[in-house]
């Protein structure tokens, strides 16, 4: 009894079946390949900064310390040989403000050899004096000049303004502005190095300020 020849279509089938799947092994590996890829950029360091930017463009305004300062003012009126004297004592409470909108990539300076990230901050802003209406006190001196003419009234309005400078005036001194610069510093290198350590990227940030001696 003799065998039938093999059809040639029944001799190419097994190398047919050998090519498909060569094909899809090799569509996988690049599947493997390009998913790893997009694995690395997920976790790429510029990667990772650059949301972190973005979050803090979107939170807009960070208030990184808050003071409250007394300021005590007097004021003299002469009239009509007469003399009065109001003092004021007013508290207020001023915020130190970072626009972080005006925060830009060029501001972030990575450098990939040492795993340092530098951010340069823009200047802190003051807002306010907030006036704590309840803790006001005034004193007064005068009652004749005070109640015969309208040098009450003056005399509120000149305590009033130089109080309100005398607030700013405090919290621009030289330790309120450290603290709130350090403070600054101290939250923006958070919320970038927060986002890198998660991301498995050790690195040291430093937040400057413009003005900041040189190291």
């Amino acid at each position: 009894m003799t065998t039938p020849a093999s059809s040639p279509a029944l001799r190419l089938l097994p190398r047919l079946i050998l090519l498909a799947a060569a094909a899809l092994l090799a569509l996988a590996a690049w599947w493997a390949v390009s998913a790893w890829r997009d694995w690395q950029k997920g976790f790429d360091p510029e990667t990772v900064v650059a949301a972190s930017l973005q979050g803090l463009q979107e939170q807009n305004v960070l208030v990184p310390f808050t003071a409250r300062y007394v300021a005590v003012v007097t004021s003299t009126q002469s009239r009509l040989g007469l003399e009065a004297k109001k003092t004021l004592i007013m508290p207020g409470t001023v915020r130190y403000e970072l626009d972080l909108a005006k925060l830009k990539q060029s501001d972030l300076d990575w450098d990939a050899a040492t795993n340092a990230l530098t951010v340069t901050l823009p200047p802190l802003r003051l807002a306010g004096p907030e006036i704590d209406l309840d803790s006001i006190s005034e004193f007064r001196d005068g009652v004749i000049l005070l109640t015969l003419t309208d040098a009450e009234k003056t005399l509120d309005a000149a305590n009033r303004k130089a109080a309100q400078e005398e607030l700013i005036k405090q919290a621009k001194g030289t330790v309120p502005m450290r603290l709130a610069q350090g403070a600054a510093r101290t939250a923006v290198e958070q919320s970038f190095s927060m986002p890198l350590k998660a991301a498995g990227i050790e690195a040291k940030v430093t937040a400057r300020f413009a003005d900041d001696p040189a190291n």
